[in-house]
Formats: structure tokens, C-alpha cells, sequence
């Protein structure tokens, strides 16, 4: 951030002094400056980059040029706007800006944050200035689309909007925004249109978004809150907010009525204008407008009622005219009956645990009345439960020790699952009984199926093709992977209902485009963009965007894959694993069941287990790097672009260490003089490396062929270990990941280590060079082994029980590693002697790791340099599914 501060003090030196940064938002950074003109003091915001380039720079000052007309006493003026440089401006020194004063004073944020519930009278001030100058804005046709505690200003205890023109340019990106992950507004304060993705956002968005601010200001929360942004959302949209009385009983009905009123989900039952809804603050009626009735408005007009002459008759009537029109209703609904949505949690028992990656976790029948799952329970190993909706408990399916990815039949009379211990694929009676195998042709093997008939299946085989395996066991091979086109394999979905399959097209795990195959061989691509995850149930195909997400539904053709509808955000976030798919039930024909998600911290735990939060703002962190000197943290997650960080450990401030869009797993240099990353540019793969200091990253590799990320470098800086993911054609027979070396300079050849029909992962070189922990899948699960790196030696089993993700100490005298298949997985230091022998001198559980999440192909925690506490990503335990019942009629009212 000094960098950039220097950068913009050379760039606009002629205009402004540039003092020091104030903070930073989702949309710009802030810094306090002089106008040199003008003597005065004034706050520089800076968009963003990968703003400013979804924007454009011509639409940005078009835009601030329109925002600059308001002029009004309750919305912070804008003193002025520009580009740094031009269309020949030198790359990084282009940036665009906006400069409002500098007002003394605190934000609303800062205030709620002090005060937590604000005096009536200044909330309801406070809200009326705010309404003031939306409607004034909105009546020069400016939609502010942001408003948020953040955005409003106390000067002198008066309220001062901000930000009106970066929302309304932000807002005009289009599907630009979209498409680059980013969005405008803030999941508490939300309106439910803006939050389903209408394009058209019309000034009830403002008037919502202001009763949002104000039921904060009154009870000390936003109406809806929640441990990820998408369960914030998909409160908003489904969730109606708790009454204000019932918190704080001070608060006057009216402003009661006006706040729910200006939080109702339907635009047309809000206000008309913001000048309305401060004038019922300030208890007015509304002609022509009906209110929201407070539950103490309820009470009072009962009990005035009973209390009248002749009220005791008057009930009597009401009693029975409301009897007759409730069997009216019956009748009506006996005539046309509509399925109910409901919605409910099914807990998982204690002593389960439910995997992190295996893929379904979960399937529904048909009929949506029973839900199989995999879990680890008694003695560790993986089985199937069946959980039926009017049974208290699940019950264990005997003889499905192992297994994982369970289906059901489409008459929901069998199950068909994989032996993880074999990589055999079985089927058995719903009822119970013994499993028995289903019959495959060599060469063929399977890696995914689902029922295409009562005895056939659509499958993904392992060579990456999508075939029809028949009864006897023959394949017919219907669809092989473009190559061309950089595809990897045919991930099957589900089969369709003309029996077809859906499938995702793997381009990089787990991420592919949606297509149709029929029988017949043909391919049809559905139009959705990038996704990890695809389903279909009741004429809907479901969808979770790559990179994780709500999930969508959109009306589809079976046949054509032409969508026949509108794409709708379901509000629902299900819980995904970086490198996964998401833990979505196979679904049924009209309901929906799925592991809702768990908020993720970056946190420190010791050697018993307990926990230090680094970073407690939820996030999808993930691949924690700690500096050779152990000061600094490198970490990615997703804020509207996926790239790499870094915390200092000292003071917890973090900063950007990317700017790609889609930096990720990246690793320490040596002497801690940058880092190694894996992208994506131009559609081109590559590793990229990053000096600190240097503007742009060099290139390491470019590779048009499957993903390959690095995770670790030998210690004279000059080689990187790598895993590349299947489908290559370079080394590696496409079965399974591999591990390789590559020279850390332009060019460099890839050469593989091990390349073999398994699995083999998390590659983790030891300190000195000399010993290379993996984890390999060959005999039949993950298993972590030690061998000599770089020289011919034998090999040693590291997890006699099974494991994954090994980590040295700095020492080199301890390999930690996660075991694998257990019911409470824990973290195991194993102390390696090399001399006279490479040999486990013993193996010690450290502390569970069941909530902390895994990730694949690499670790997903480090170990500090004094080896007495490990920087590891925490979730909360997977501990339910939430089943949607008629979820389908849901849709159809959407």
C-alpha cells in the first residue's frame, strides 16, 4: 500500500499533496490530501483496479459528471474527478479518482460501532436527513444503490451521504460486474431485487436499504444477519425481519410500522418515495398507503374491540363469517391443491462425520422421502446412513463399509455407491441387503455414475470419456473430452429425463461448462458460463458458478440444452471446499437437500488444540503460507476477484500481493523475496512469480494444457515441485495427478517424478533438500510416504492408517500430516530420523482437525518456525442437512 501511495503522490502532484491512507472499501481506497489550489483538505478516493477496469474510464467520468449536479445539504458534495493518465498512460500509474472534503467527524458505522443502539430521536433524524436526500437525489433520476452505515456521514450530528457516483457508474457495468464476480451493495442492507440480480433497481431499492440502516440504528443489528454473505441473502430474500417492539420496547409504534413497512419485500408494498417514509418517522399518515401493523397495533385494536357494547356479538359474527370464508379457502385449495414449501434441518448424530470431498456427498430418492449419505462413523471407516423423513435417527446400511458417492435408481428401490477401497462401483436394494458389483469391461473403469435405466448407467470412465455402461457390462464410449478446447474430462451429472446426460465439461478442477450428451453421441452446450456443480430437478437445471456461489436455477430443454427461462438465484449457499464441489444432495424430483455453509476463519492453533482467530471476518481463505522468517502470512480468498494476500503477524493489517483476478496456492521463495502463484491469463494456464518491489509478476510457465500449481521450491530458489492435475499429454497418462519438477526460469521443461495410474499429491520437500513427503492413492485410499528427493532410495509409509497433507518443521525434524478415514480426523506430528535409516521414530496425535478445512492437492495449514502452533483455515462443523421440501413449487412462484 506505501507503494501505491508513492505512485499516486508522483502522479497527482500538480493538484493534490497526498498525506496518508484514512482506509479501504470494496470499491476504492481513501486517502486524506491538500488541495493545493485551494488550500483545503480534502479525502482522494481511488477506485480500485479491477473496478475501474470493469467500469471503464469514460463511463466513470461521465457518470461522476451527473452526481456532481446534486447539490443538496444532506449529500456530500464532490469537489472533483479524473484519470491519472491516458490511453498512453504507463501501466500501474493509470488510476481514477474522486475527491469529496474531508468531513471531521465519524461515519454511522463508527457511531453504531461505539454506541451499538442509537437514542430514538437521533435514529429517526438521522434516517429523516438521510430520506431527504435520496428523494431529492431520486427525483434527478440518481438510484444511490449502497446505502450502508459506511456511506453515511456525521458532521456535527447532521448526516452527509457519499458515494453517489461510483454506484450509479458501478451499477450501469452491467453484466460486466457480473461477470467478473463483483457486485454492488451490501448483503445487510440488500433490498431482496437488488440481491436477486434485477437489473433494474428503482428507488424502493434506497427506501429498503434505509429501513435496513434504520432497524439497526433502533435494535443494534441489520433485520438480517448471518455467517456468510449468502446466508445474509438468502435471509433476505425468504425471511421476514423481527418485529422492533420485541427488542426495544421504547420504540413508537408508528416508527415501528414505518421501518417494517420500508423493509416489505415486494417493491409495490413500500413506500412510493423516500419524502414517505420520513414522514411516517415522524408518525404522518399516507394517504392511500397502508402500513405495516406493529404486533403492539394488533394487541391494542383487539382488545379495544372486546372492550366496546355489544363486542362479545360482533366476535361471535366475525367468528363465523371467518369460519365460512375459511371453508370457502378449504374448498377452493380441496379443488386446486398446491404443494407447501418447507424447509427444515436434519441433524447428523454426533459421531459422524461428514467428508469434506467426496462427490455427492448425498442423495435424495425420487420421491424425496429418504436422504443417503456418506459418513464416518463406528471405528472410523466411511458407510452409508439412510435418513428417512418420518424416522428419528439414520440407520446404517450394512455391507457399505468404504463407501462414498451414493445415487439413487429412479424408481428408488436401489442405491448404487463407490467402494473407495477398490474403486469399484456397487449397487444394492434401498431396503437393504448385500452389495453387489457392477460388471465393467476392461479397459474401462468407473469413476462417477448415475442410473440411466434399472440396470444401466451413465458414466464417467477414466480415461476423462462419458459412456453408456449396459448390464453385461459392455460400454459404448458416447463422448470424449475436447482437448482443443482444453477440457480434461466429462464429469456426469445426472441423466435427464429423455435420457440424456447432463455433464460438466472439466476444464479446471473442479470447474467446466455445463453440456448435454445424448445417446446418439450429440453435445449441446448450456449457456451459463463457468460452473463446478450442476443438477436438475423439476424441469430446472441447478447450477453453482465456478469459484463457488448461490446457487441459480433457469427453466432448460432437455433435449436442445437451450434455457427456456430466466436465470433465478436461489438465495441458497451450500458448503464447498476450495478445490471441491459443492455438498449438494443428488436431487429428487421436486425437493432439494444440501450442507449449508460454514463460515471460514484464519486462525492459530497450539499443539492442544487450542485457538487463536487471526482474521475473524469470514472468508473463503484458504492455503495459509508462513514466511521463511515466519513474520508474514500469504493466503487467497475470493473478494470479488480470487487473489493472493498477506498478513502481517504483528499488527494483523493486510495487503495485496496480486492483482490478476485469479491468484492463488502460492508459495515462499527462499529468501522470502516473493512468492510463486498460480493463474490464469488469456485463458492461458501458468505459474507466475512475483518479486516484491517489481509491478508485474514473471512468468514462470505457461502451459495450454491441464492446471499445474507448485507447492514447494528447493531451497536454492531454482526448482519448484509441482502437481499436475489429469488429462495431460505430457508426461502422465491422464489417470490420476502427478508430481513433477520445473525449473523456475522462462522455458523451463517439465519433468515428472511420478506419474502412474493413482493418485499422487501434496508434494512437501523437507528444509534441507533432501527427503519429498507425498500422499499417493495407490493402495486404494490417500496414504502419505517419504522418499529420497532427487536421488534413487527407498521409500517408508508415513500413515499406517491413512493421511493427507504433510507439512515439514522448519527443523525438518517433525512431518505433520492429517489422517484420513477416521471419525474425528486429527493432526499427527511424526518424528523422522534419517540415520542410519529413514524411519518414523513415532507418531503423536496432536488435536482434531474436523473443523478445520482440508483442500486439495496441497496442505491447507503451515507450522510456525518454533514449531508450537500451526495457521490453519477453521469452519464450523458440518453437523446438518437442510431439506427443502416442494422446492419446486418455490420455483414456480419465483
Amino acid at each position: 500500500m506505501a507503494d501505491l501511495l508513492d505512485r499516486l503522490q508522483v502522479v497527482l502532484r500538480d493538484r493534490y499533496r497526498l498525506e496518508r491512507e484514512l482506509g479501504q472499501g470494496g470499491m476504492a481506497t481513501v486517502y486524506l490530501a491538500e488541495d493545493l489550489r485551494h488550500h483545503r483538505r480534502v479525502a482522494v478516493k481511488v477506485l480500485r483496479p479491477e473496478l475501474a477496469a470493469v467500469i471503464g474510464a469514460e463511463r466513470f467520468l461521465t457518470e461522476i459528471r451527473t452526481t456532481a449536479n446534486l447539490q443538496h445539504p444532506h449529500i456530500l458534495p464532490l469537489f472533483d474527478s479524473g484519470r491519472t493518465g491516458g490511453d498512453e498512460a504507463i501501466v500501474g500509474d493509470d488510476f481514477l479518482y474522486y475527491v469529496m472534503p474531508y468531513v471531521e467527524g465519524e461515519s454511522l458505522r463508527d457511531r453504531l460501532s461505539r454506541d451499538k443502539q442509537l437514542p430514538i430521536r437521533d435514529a429517526v433524524r438521522i434516517a429523516s436527513e438521510v430520506a431527504s436526500a435520496l428523494d431529492y437525489a431520486h427525483r434527478h433520476g440518481v438510484i444511490h444503490r449502497d446505502i450502508k452505515p459506511e456511506n453515511i456521514l456525521l458532521h456535527d450530528g447532521s448526516a452527509l451521504v457519499a458515494d453517489f457516483g461510483i454506484a450509479l457508474a458501478a451499477s450501469k457495468a452491467g453484466t460486466r460486474m457480473t461477470e467478473t464476480g463483483m457486485s454492488l451493495g451490501t448483503p445487510h442492507y440488500m433490498s431482496p431485487e437488488q440481491a436477486m440480480g434485477e437489473r433494474e433497481i428503482g428507488p424502493a431499492s434506497d427506501v429498503y436499504a434505509l429501513g435496513a440502516v434504520t432497524y439497526e440504528m433502533l435494535t443494534g443489528d441489520p433485520p438480517f444477519t448471518g455467517s456468510t454473505a449468502q446466508a445474509i441473502v438468502a435471509r433476505v430474500v425468504t425471511e421476514h425481519p423481527r418485529p422492533l417492539s420485541a427488542q426495544r420496547h421504547t420504540i413508537p409504534a408508528h416508527v415501528e410500522s414505518a421501518v417494517l413497512t420500508a423493509l416489505e419485500k415486494l417493491p409495490a408494498d413500500r413506500f412510493a418515495s423516500a419524502a414517505e417514509f420520513a414522514a411516517a418517522l415522524a408518525g404522518a399518515r399516507i394517504e392511500g398507503r397502508t402500513t405495516a401493523e406493529t404486533p403492539r397495533a394488533r394487541a391494542r385494536a383487539a382488545h379495544a374491540a372486546l372492550s366496546r357494547p355489544g363486542a362479545g356479538l360482533l366476535a361471535g359474527v366475525l367468528v363465523l363469517v371467518a369460519l365460512a370464508a375459511a371453508a370457502g379457502w378449504m374448498a377452493a385449495r380441496a379443488r386446486a391443491p398446491r404443494p407447501v414449501v418447507a424447509r427444515m434441518t436434519m441433524q447428523i448424530p454426533a459421531q459422524q462425520q461428514l467428508p469434506s470431498i467426496n462427490d455427492p456427498i448425498a442423495a435424495l430418492s425420487p420421491s424425496g422421502d429418504r436422504l443417503v449419505y456418506t459418513a464416518s462413523g463406528e471405528g472410523g471407516v466411511s458407510r452409508l446412513y439412510l435418513r428417512t423423513l418420518d424416522g428419528l435417527a439414520p440407520v446404517v446400511l450394512p455391507g457399505t463399509e468404504n463407501a462414498c458417492c451414493p445415487v439413487f435408481s429412479p424408481d428408488g428401490n436401489a442405491i448404487a455407491f463407490a467402494d473407495i477401497s477398490t474403486g469399484a462401483w456397487k449397487r444394492m436394494s434401498a431396503n437393504g441387503g448385500a452389495p453387489v458389483a457392477i460388471p465393467v469391461r476392461a479397459p474401462h473403469r468407473i469413476v462417477m455414475a448415475r442410473w440411466a435405466g434399472s440396470a444401466e448407467f451413465m458414466a464417467s470412465l477414466v480415461d476423462g470419456s462419458l459412456g453408456l455402461v449396459r448390464a453385461d457390462g459392455s460400454v459404448e464410449v458416447l463422448a470424449r473430452p475436447d482437448s482443443a478446447a482444453g477440457e480434461q474430462s466429462l464429469d456426469v451429472m445426472e441423466v435427464l429425463p429423455d435420457g440424456s446426460a447432463l455433464a460438466v465439461a472439466l476444464t479446471s478442477f473442479p470447474n467446466g461448462n455445463v453440456i448435454v450428451v445424448g445417446r446418439n453421441g450429440r453435445r449441446h452446450a448450456v449457456p451459463v458460463g463457468v460452473v463446478n456443480w450442476a443438477g436438475w430437478s423439476a424441469g430446472h437445471l441447478i447450477w453453482s458458478p465456478g469459484g463457488g456461489g448461490l446457487l441459480n436455477a433457469a427453466r432448460m430443454d432437455p433435449g436442445s440444452g437451450a434455457l427456456e427461462g430466466p436465470v433465478m438465484p436461489l438465495g441458497i449457499a451450500a458448503q464447498q471446499t476450495r478445490g471441491s464441489r459443492p455438498r449438494i444432495a443428488q436431487p429428487a424430483r421436486a425437493h432439494l437437500a444440501y450442507v449449508p455453509a460454514q463460515p471460514l476463519t484464519l486462525v492459530e492453533v497450539n499443539r492442544q488444540g487450542q485457538v487463536a482467530t487471526l482474521l475473524g471476518l469470514p472468508r473463503s481463505y484458504h492455503n495459509p503460507r508462513l514466511s521463511p522468517d515466519g513474520t508474514r502470512i500469504a493466503f487467497d480468498f475470493e473478494e470479488g476477484t480470487r487473489d493472493v494476500w498477506i498478513l502481517e503477524r504483528e499488527d494483523t493489517t493486510i495487503t495485496r500481493a496480486t492483482f490478476t483476478n485469479d491468484g492463488h496456492d502460492a508459495e515462499w521463495l527462499p529468501d522470502g523475496s516473493g512468492l510463486i502463484f498460480a493463474s490464469v491469463r488469456g485463458g492461458r494456464i501458468g505459474i507466475f512469480r512475483r518479486l516484491f518491489g517489481n509491478d508485474e509478476p514473471d512468468s514462470v510457465l505457461v502451459d495450454d494444457g491441464p492446471q499445474t500449481t507448485a507447492h514447494a521450491i528447493t531451497p536454492d530458489g531454482r526448482t519448484a515441485i509441482v502437481v499436475r492435475f489429469p488429462g495431460s499429454t505430457s508426461g502422465t497418462d491422464g489417470n490420476g495427478s502427478d508430481i513433477g519438477t520445473m525449473p523456475l526460469a522462462e522455458g523451463g521443461a517439465l519433468s515428472m517424478l511420478m506419474a502412474t495410474r493413482f493418485d499422487e499429491a501434496y508434494p512437501a520437500l523437507s528444509p534441507d533438500g533432501r527427503w519429498l513427503a507425498y500422499v499417493s492413492s495407490e493402495a486404494g485410499r490417500p496414504d502419505v510416504y517419504l522418499r529420497p528427493f532427487g536421488t534413487r532410495g527407498n521409500r517408508i509409509l508415513i500413515s499406517p492408517d491413512g493421511g493427507s497433507e504433510p507439512v515439514w518443521s522448519r527443523d525438518g525434524r517433525e512431518l505433520f500430516y492429517r489422517t484420513i478415514g477416521t471419525g474425528d480426523p486429527q493432526l499427527v506430528s511424526a518424528v523422522i530420523a534419517t540415520s542410519p535409516a529413514l524411519r518414523v521414530v513415532s507418531r503423536t496425535p496432536l488435536f482434531s482437525v474436523g473443523d478445520y478445512e482440508p483442500a486439495v492437492p496441497h496442505a491447507n495449514y503451515d507450522v510456525l518456525p518454533d514449531r508450537r502452533s500451526f495457521v490453519m483455515v477453521r469452519q464450523g462443523r458440518l453437523a446438518e442437512f437442510v431439506y427443502v421440501q416442494n422446492w419446486a413449487e418455490e420455483l414456480e412462484q419465483r
